[in-house]
């Protein structure tokens, strides 16, 4: 392909970006939408050649060339079924239109969007405004941790990901585990010396914990958490360790987005 240029909102530490490169998509120019300085940071060490363009509530279609594929997961707060369901009351959703205006004023080939699991009647909005049915895929099949999510995307896929029976324990540094996949990966997961998250942790049958022995226990660290989302080894490592663990937890599962993507190289 010539000529193809990419538009990721919501961009944080530019998942997708490792995703085409995974799954063999060539494009021509990458532009992110992000306002998280960390992430930013995260993105340009690692494809200095991405053209930031800032918060996406300020940007302007008639500042982009033709757009070829639009990608983004919008913050999905409002619209978890775990949360508080205020869905399209919460402003952090509603930031889910600005990815509608976009793809209607650049009526790009290609669109992606990804969210959590939530109710039928917020998933129903998000159908109409996008025209297509959401697809469920669980990051299980790629990876060794239980994450659903749904995906509204009009690239041609025939099939889910194959289960590539990645457990848990292969995962690891040290130590064992208990269960053959980890707990769903979350922004809240730099918060685990605070009491309130660990007995949340406990409560989900102790998924992400991590035994030395019988008594002893510890958590993930920032490497694991790297092969939980199938990222390259050490592409976070130029920033701190709890802002690696918000942007992971907030991240794409790699292998999902690219197993996606194939279908633009097949298309």
């Amino acid at each position: 392909m010539t000529n193809f240029n990419v538009l990721s909102v919501f961009d944080g530490m530019s998942c997708a970006q490792i995703a085409l490169e995974r799954s063999g998509v060539n494009y021509t120019n990458y532009y992110a939408s992000e306002i998280d300085k960390y992430a930013i940071k995260v993105t340009q060490d690692n494809y200095p050649d991405t053209i930031q363009v800032g918060d996406i509530t300020e940007l302007e279609s008639s500042s982009l060339p033709k757009i070829d594929l639009l990608v983004g997961g919008s913050p999905c707060q409002g619209f978890s079924v775990a949360g508080k369901n205020l869905n399209f009351d919460d402003p952090r959703s509603r930031l889910f239109f600005d990815f509608v205006r976009l793809k209607n004023e650049l009526k790009p080939k290609y669109f992606l969007l990804e969210n959590v699991r939530m109710k039928q009647e917020s998933q129903d909005v998000i159908s109409q405004y996008l025209g297509v049915q959401p697809i469920e895929i669980n990051s299980s099949l790629v990876s060794g941790q239980l994450r659903k999510r749904l995906y509204w995307t009009n690239i041609p896929m025939s099939e889910l990901p194959r289960d590539k029976g990645i457990k848990f324990s292969s995962l690891i540094d040290d130590g064992y585990v208990k269960t053959d996949k980890a707990y769903c990966l979350d922004a809240n997961y730099f918060k685990k010396g605070a009491e309130a998250y660990r007995r949340k942790q406990e409560a989900r049958s102790k998924r992400s914990i991590i035994y030395l022995d019988e008594e002893n226990t510890r958590w993930m660290n920032v490497h694991e958490c790297e092969r939980l989302q199938t990222v390259p080894a050490n592409y976070t490592a130029c920033v701190s360790n709890t802002q690696r663990y918000k942007m992971l937890g907030n991240g794409f599962t790699v292998d999902v987005i690219a197993h996606i993507f194939k279908g633009i190289k097949n298309d």
